[in-house]
């Protein structure tokens, strides 16, 4: 498995998240096939099949996260230079088509939240800004037609 990097925040939002399939929901996919089993004949029984099902989706999750938290660099842990946009900056960007500000942090595609205006770095626009400095203009092809910011500030939380 590749590299992760991930805020602090991130690797613990994972950290609990395997905490809780792996202490809390086992125990109860267990305890409703152990239910369903005791309903009787389990060849025709659509809630054995479905807590079983469920059983597999959340330990296929378990061994997901366990290989993801087990490649994780915590970004706050690394020397990236402050200068250049680089997975963990914040970035003030200036909309050169319509005048808008934005602000975007870079983050990895595990913490990504588009609504809270946390973009990949291997999106269209993350990939775009990857390396660039303030006072930059960038042209960045995305899905809804070509992107033209100037870089403002970049900035470290």
């Amino acid at each position: 498995m590749s590299e992760i990097y991930l805020t602090r925040a991130g690797y613990e939002k994972l950290r609990q998240e395997l905490e809780y399939l792996k202490n809390t929901k086992r125990r109860e996919l267990s305890k409703a096939i152990g239910e369903a089993r005791a309903q009787g004949d389990i060849s025709e029984n659509a809630e054995y099949d479905a807590a079983k099902e469920a059983q597999g989706h959340c330990e296929a999750r378990i061994a997901e996260l366990e290989g993801k938290l087990s490649n994780v660099h915590i970004i706050e842990d690394m020397d990236i230079p402050a200068d250049k946009v680089y997975i963990g900056a914040i970035v003030t960007l200036k909309d050169l088509d319509n005048g808008e500000e934005i602000q975007y942090s870079l983050v990895s595609p595990e913490e990504a939240d588009y609504e809270n205006n946390k973009i990949s770095m291997m999106s269209p626009i993350g990939k775009g800004l990857m390396g660039k400095a303030a006072d930059e203009e960038v042209e960045i092809q995305a899905p809804a037609g070509t992107l033209n910011y100037k870089i403002l500030k970049i900035a470290r939380p």
